[in-house]
């Protein structure tokens, strides 16, 4: 048996254990709902820190996630879809909310920005941001083709895993674990 076999069974395993969690959060089980909170919170607060880029918001969103996980705990059981990837779109779209349900910025900034200034970044921040850029696109160019392509449809295009394993002809998990395993290099690379 491979390791990887061992380790999709696991992954299995663990999503169905959530799945029932999920079932027994729908029943209103106070000690499910704990159990799944214990276990999904830090996955769902990355969420909603990657999108609102900001800590305080973050577990505000969580919170927020948490509540409508456990109002709407019985909708996924119609769902069809993998548990972790239900409360993942449940956080995604909470904290889309959150960004669309802020105040914009730039009709107050305009009225205090001084004339001058044309929007446009420094030229040490410009310098910075192309450094990085090039060392993102090396740490990529270090990765087989169809996982890099893979990367940038999940994090520059915005296409679902479901797309992705479709464009890519593999099975869903397939994607999730190439997607995981090619951010473990890309970190690796940019802290070289």
């Amino acid at each position: 048996m491979e390791a990887n076999d061992v380790g999709e069974r696991q992954r299995q395993a663990a999503g169905d254990d959530v799945s029932r969690l999920i079932q027994r959060t729908a029943l209103k089980d106070r000690a499910a709902f704990d159990q799944l909170y214990a276990r999904t919170a830090a996955k769902l607060y990355g969420v909603c820190l990657r999108i609102l880029n900001d800590r305080s918001e973050a577990e505000d969103a969580l919170q927020d996630v948490f509540i409508k996980i456990w109002r709407k705990a019985d909708s996924y059981a119609v769902s069809e879809l993998n548990p972790i990837t239900w409360m993942v779109a449940v956080a995604r779209h909470q904290a889309i909310d959150r960004i669309r349900g802020r105040k914009p910025r730039a009709a107050e900034l305009d009225d205090v920005v001084d004339v001058a200034d044309d929007g446009q970044p420094d030229p040490e921040a410009q310098a910075i941001a192309t450094g990085q850029k090039r060392k993102l696109e090396s740490c990529l160019g270090e990765l087989e083709t169809e996982r890099a392509a893979a990367v940038r449809g999940a994090y520059l295009d915005a296409l679902s895993y479901a797309e992705l394993a479709q464009r890519h002809d593999v099975p869903l998990n397939t994607m999730r674990t190439w997607l995981r395993r090619s951010l473990m290099k890309l970190k690796d690379c940019l802290q070289r």
